[in-house]
């Protein structure tokens, strides 16, 4: 398979993954040393390291009952991008943002994940 395809494939699994809440699953595309970075100044910013708490974040950030629509996946020589639209409410207050999650790839799985919001104020404001 020609990595661009991988890549893809890559980008639709840890779409579907996170979708299905399959931690398990999310947690076969990442390498041990995976970080993923989120702006912002709430419970999901910063830094997670490494597997488990990459994973975690992932669990987190699905538990506010987001729904993640697919919009669509872009691949470049070395990395991968899922481009979302999150909806979802709690109480009064509404996210729907959307956002980029650029992912570069080492050996075939996920080694960082760098994302970029459309709106760091709404989700300052959701994820409390």
């Amino acid at each position: 398979m020609h990595g661009y395809e991988a890549a893809h494939q890559l980008g639709t699994k840890f779409h579907a993954c996170l979708s299905a809440g399959d931690w398990d699953g999310i947690r076969s595309l990442l390498t041990d040393d995976v970080a993923w970075t989120l702006p912002g100044d709430n419970t999901v910013s910063g830094t997670a390291e490494g597997v488990d708490a990459v994973v975690e974040r992932a669990r987190k950030i699905a538990s506010y009952g987001l729904h993640f629509e697919l919009l669509h996946i872009l691949v470049s020589r070395e990395s991968m991008a899922l481009s979302l639209h999150n909806t979802a409410t709690r109480g009064d207050v509404r996210l729907d943002e959307y956002l980029s999650t650029v992912c570069r790839l080492r050996e075939g799985r996920i080694a960082e994940i760098e994302t970029y919001l459309s709106d760091v104020a709404g989700m300052n404001a959701f994820f409390v």
